[in-house]
Parts: C-alpha cells; sequence; structure tokens
C-alpha cells in the first residue's frame, strides 16, 4: 500500500468516526477483504473508537490492529451491559483475530436430567439442551462423582436407557432389570414406585444440584415429622437416613457461611499472554458451582476489560440471577440491580481468596500440561523465575557452581558444575587440585579455584557463565566476588546458598552486602537449585575419594626409576606382596620380569650387596 493509498484510508476511517454517536455500543473492525478482525464495545463510542487514530498511540499491538483496518461498523444499545452482551456474542459468532481467544472448557463433562416421563440422571460431555436441565460443567470430575453418587443413594435414579411412557407401564409392557433386585431402584416401570413419588425425588435432587441442600433438608425435615405422626415408622426411618447422608454431604462441603446466598465470585489470574477468570457461585452457604475459563490476549488486555468480558460469559453461560458479585478489584462496570463488592475482611474475602486459589491452580495445571508436551518451556520458565526473582540483566542460561573436599586438609580438590538451561551439562564439568594451599583453608582453596576457572576461560576466550551460585553462605560468596570483580574485572552475578544448624540448605543470598530472597523453599525452583549444589557436592567428594583411594594403592614400586605401571603389576602378579619381592633372590626376580629390570629391583632393595 502506497503512502498516498494509506492517507485515503485514514480519511476514510476518520470520516467515520466523527460522525460515531455519543452512546453505548458495539464496534466492529473490518481488514481489506471486509472480514471481522475486530470486535469491542464503549460506554461512548465516538471516545473509544477515535483513540484508535490518535498519534500518540504507542502499543505496537494496536498500530499493527490501527494498519488493518479498511472500514468500520457499529451497534447502538441502551446501556454498557447490553454493549457487553453484543460484544461477546459477536466475538464468538466470528471469532476475529485480534481479539482475545476464549478457550471455554467444553470437555469439562455435565450432569443432565433428562425432560423424559420418568427422569433419568447421568453425566454428560455433549450439551442437548432440548433433552433436559444441565447442571455444571464440573471443572472436578471427582466433585461431579461425589454429587451423582449421593443422588443415586438418596433417590435410586433408574438407568435403564428405554423409554418409559405412562401408557407402557400401565400395559404391563417392561420387565424389571437388575439394579430393581439390588434394590438400586425402585422400579417405577413396573408401576413399583409411583410416578409421583419418582418426581418429588427429581425435584429434590434438582434443588441439591442448584445448591439449595438446605431447603432440601428443611423438607425431609418436615416428612419425617409428619411420618412419624402417622405412625408409618419403617418409612419414617428411611427419609431419616437421607436426611444424614445429605447433613453429612452439606457440612463436608460447606466452606462459607450460610448466611451467603445467590451471590457470583469473580477473580482473575493473569500474565503477559494469557488471563484466566475463575467464576464461583455460592448459594445457601455453600459453593455450588466453580468454574474457570481462559483467555488468549491478543492486544494487551488490561484486567480490568478481560474481568469484565469474563464476568458477561459466566453468568450468561451459567444463567446466573446473582444481585451481588463480588470482584477483587473495582471494575468500571454497570449491570441492571447487581452490586459490585470488592471484600477486605470476612467470610467474602475468604471466598474470593478460595477464587484466587482456583484460578492459580487451574493456570499451574495448564502450564504443566503444556511442560509436559514441551520440557523446554519448563526450563524457560524457571530460568525466567531465577531471573525475575534476582533481577538478573538477562536469562541465567548458563550456571556455574564450585565446592572443595578435603580432609584435614589432605587431598585437598575442588569442582566446578556447568548447568545450562537448568539441566546439567556434564561435558563441561571439572576437576581441580589444590596447588597453592596448605591445610584445610576453605576459602583459600576457593579463591584459587575460581581464579585459575575464569582465567583461563578469558585466555582461551570461551563463554562466561550467566550466574555464579556458591556453596556456602556470606564467605563464599564474598570470596568468589574478590577475585570476579576486585582482580578480574568481570561482572558476573554471584548467588549463594546457605545451610541452617542441621546443614540444611534453607535460604538463597544474593547482592553485596548478601541478602535473603524470598523463595520458598517447597518451590520447584529452590528444588532446582539444591539439585545444582547435590551435584556439585557429590561431583567434588567423587574426585576426592578417587584421589584418596590412589594414593592408597601406591606402592614402593612405584618411586623406583625405570620401573614402569606394567612392571610393577606383572611383578605383583609374579610374587603377590611387595614384602615377597623384597625378599626375592636375584633369580627369582629375573625369571618374572627378565634381567635387566630384575637386576634393577634387586638393587633398589638390596643396595650395599
Amino acid at each position: 500500500m502506497t503512502k498516498e493509498e494509506n492517507e485515503k484510508r485514514l480519511e476514510h476511517l476518520k470520516g467515520i468516526v466523527s460522525r460515531l454517536p455519543e452512546k453505548p455500543g458495539s464496534y466492529q473492525f473490518y481488514d481489506e477483504d471486509h472480514t471481522i478482525i475486530y470486535v469491542g464495545k464503549a460506554k461512548n463510542l465516538k471516545s473509544r473508537v477515535s483513540s484508535y487514530f490518535h498519534a500518540e498511540v504507542d502499543r505496537f499491538k494496536t498500530k499493527v490492529l490501527v494498519s488493518k483496518i479498511f472500514d468500520l461498523s457499529y451497534t447502538v444499545v441502551n446501556t454498557e451491559e447490553d454493549a457487553l452482551l453484543l460484544e461477546n456474542s459477536l466475538i464468538k459468532k466470528y471469532n476475529p483475530r485480534y481479539n482475545v481467544l476464549l478457550k471455554d472448557g467444553k470437555t469439562y463433562p455435565s450432569i443432565c436430567i433428562t425432560n423424559e416421563y420418568l427422569p433419568r440422571i447421568f453425566k454428560t460431555r455433549n450439551i442437548e439442551k432440548k433433552g433436559g436441565t444441565y447442571y455444571g460443567p464440573y471443572a472436578k470430575v471427582s466433585v461431579m462423582y461425589e454429587v451423582l453418587g449421593l443422588i443415586k443413594a438418596l433417590y435410586s435414579p433408574r438407568t435403564c436407557r428405554q423409554p418409559i411412557t405412562k401408557e407402557g407401564i400401565q400395559s404391563g409392557k417392561y420387565r424389571v432389570c437388575l439394579d430393581y433386585h439390588l434394590k438400586k431402584c425402585k422400579g417405577p416401570c413396573v408401576g413399583k414406585q409411583s410416578q409421583e413419588d419418582y418426581q418429588k425425588n427429581i425435584a429434590q435432587a434438582k434443588e441439591i444440584l442448584k445448591g439449595n441442600t438446605r431447603q432440601v433438608l428443611r423438607d425431609l425435615k418436615d416428612e419425617m415429622l409428619k411420618l412419624s405422626e402417622e405412625l408409618r415408622f419403617e418409612e419414617a426411618e428411611e427419609v431419616k437416613q437421607k436426611y444424614l447422608a445429605l447433613e453429612a454431604f452439606v457440612s463436608s462441603s460447606e466452606v462459607v457461611s450460610h448466611t451467603i446466598n445467590n451471590v457470583d465470585v469473580f477473580s482473575i489470574t493473569s500474565d503477559e499472554k494469557m488471563a484466566f477468570i475463575n467464576y464461583i457461585h455460592v448459594s445457601n452457604g455453600n459453593v455450588n458451582q466453580s468454574f474457570t475459563i481462559e483467555y488468549k490476549k491478543k492486544l494487551n488486555e488490561s484486567d480490568e476489560e478481560l474481568l469484565q468480558l469474563g464476568i458477561i460469559e459466566l453468568r450468561a453461560r451459567f444463567k446466573s440471577d446473582a444481585k451481588e458479585i463480588v470482584v477483587p478489584q473495582e471494575i468500571n462496570l454497570e449491570l441492571d440491580g447487581v452490586k459490585f463488592t470488592v471484600p477486605k475482611l470476612g467470610d467474602k474475602k475468604k471466598l474470593l481468596d478460595l477464587s484466587i486459589m482456583n484460578g492459580k491452580q487451574y493456570k499451574f495445571d495448564r502450564l504443566k500440561q503444556a511442560e509436559k508436551l514441551n520440557p523446554e518451556q519448563k526450563q524457560t520458565r524457571l530460568m525466567k523465575e531465577l531471573q525475575d526473582i534476582l533481577h538478573l540483566p538477562k536469562l541465567p542460561y548458563h550456571i556455574e557452581c564450585f565446592d572443595n573436599s578435603n580432609i584435614s586438609g589432605t587431598d585437598a580438590v575442588a569442582s566446578c558444575v556447568v548447568f545450562k538451561a537448568m539441566k546439567p551439562s556434564k561435558k563441561d564439568y571439572k576437576h581441580f587440585n589444590i596447588k597453592t594451599v596448605v591445610g584445610p583453608d576453605d576459602y583459600a582453596s576457593m579463591k584459587e579455584v575460581v581464579h585459575r576457572r575464569y582465567t583461563r576461560l578469558l585466555d582461551e576466550e570461551q563463554p562466561l557463565p550467566d550466574l555464579i551460585i556458591a556453596d556456602g553462605g556470606k564467605g563464599q560468596m564474598e570470596v568468589i566476588r574478590e577475585v570476579i570483580q576486585d582482580e578480574l574485572n568481570l561482572d558476573i552475578p554471584i548467588a549463594g546458598l546457605a545451610k541452617d544448624d542441621r546443614h540444611r540448605t534453607n535460604e538463597l543470598l544474593y547482592g553485596f552486602p548478601p541478602l535473603k530472597v524470598a523463595l520458598k523453599v517447597e518451590s520447584e525452583l529452590f528444588h532446582v537449585l539444591t539439585h545444582i549444589q547435590d551435584e556439585v557436592h557429590r561431583f567434588a567428594i567423587e574426585f576426592h575419594r578417587n584421589k584418596r583411594s590412589k594414593r592408597a594403592l601406591h606402592s614402593e614400586l612405584d618411586d623406583i626409576k625405570g620401573i614402569g605401571p606394567k612392571t610393577r603389576d606383572k611383578l605383583l602378579k609374579a610374587l603377590k606382596s611387595v614384602k615377597r619381592i623384597r625378599e626375592a633372590d636375584l633369580e627369582t626376580l629375573t625369571n618374572a620380569i627378565g634381567a635387566s629390570k630384575g637386576k634393577i629391583i634387586y638393587e633398589h632393595f638390596h643396595p650395599g650387596e
């Protein structure tokens, strides 16, 4: 598109914008092929749409969107709520390229109560509204099965799939199935249970699925007392067992005060790319619905914008008529007859915290699911998390960690392990024999090793690490800092892993002077850091053991000039020990390893002869 064509396009659009009404409504942007690429809503159409064409628009994604707009249309409505509803409907219908993408959890199961003469109750993932009434969907399948199990235990609804009619029952068309003999069904198909009694049970099951368990409990109690007064004690006992079962279920599922009734709770958990909106509905003190949807961001949408969209979407989906909505922040949204509450304390704050927890858990579960399919995503997440908590200038892809090992200063060694993308890079591991330090001086040993390591990397022009981790506290960190910053004049971040009195790693240190970093010891990142620490321990101790073993196996034969390892091993194989070699005569030694080397050995052990 030429400059002249672009100017003509913008002039056309600004002409439309200048004629827009200052009323609430929804607007649609079209591309060159007249395909809807974005749908929005506004309290004031003229003000909102004109903001896209201001010269000072600095969002890159918004600039890209504006460059694709060739035409626009709008629909005026009476209220902002109507604008939201219309926007939501159009997004679902056209799925515009630059709108948030809703992933609505259609794979979650629901509970269906059919519209039959003798209704059935079962779980399903296929919603056919003409076939019955649906309750759900249930994000936690275990909760759905718990509710279904309770209903089956209380009311024994039929499980057979055959269509049963009133005429068929009267004509004796049906036969009882195995469930009747197992007492899992009361035989309504053959008139063993009246249609009136069956429908009464279904009505109570519906109330339980709606969350109105307290009303059901009151009805059961009234029925039990009535039967007792009529001296129908066996029937009263059956109702009592139902009452006790439902009461136990309610007491285990109730999480808030029963004074809270018909309240919606919404929360949002978001990052740069995704937003997760959790919805909880409370009825008669019980949480009877919890569901999370996710939006994929396209244009850096704010949390408030997405929360508004989520509230409209979820209330419409679950047909909520709650007159109070609990939210985590003030939002610029007005719904007819609905009050918005931002709680600070009390039961409603607990509900909001519960909603936030569910949203975060959903996000975590989706992240884990994605990381199973793409392990590199997990590594990147951990590196980004470490970068954020330490405020590092770049992603810590290359991490190195050092450790010393000695016993009372003998066989002193050190090791360096290298992790790349949070995984061990074993080909880059290094061992060091301590050369300049005498005695057990960990600080001096660390100083020597760090200096040798990075002097060599500089000389060989090898890449330097993005982060150095000291296996120890402030002392080890300071020693490394002296070498890195003061002696080599390098700018490499240094962290430390400090231990408690029980020699357990319990905190991450960073900065100079070193300060404790707020990182939970049970977090995944902390486990990775302690794995790095464990790995450097293992590598150092392994090298130290090997060195001790070699020294222990060193024999006097190794000190004889002219005698190599092969001759030594051959002689030990023949005579079994150094003592026998020392006591052997020249002929025996000559027979074992030859005349010249036999003479060297003999003269070493018998210097005066």
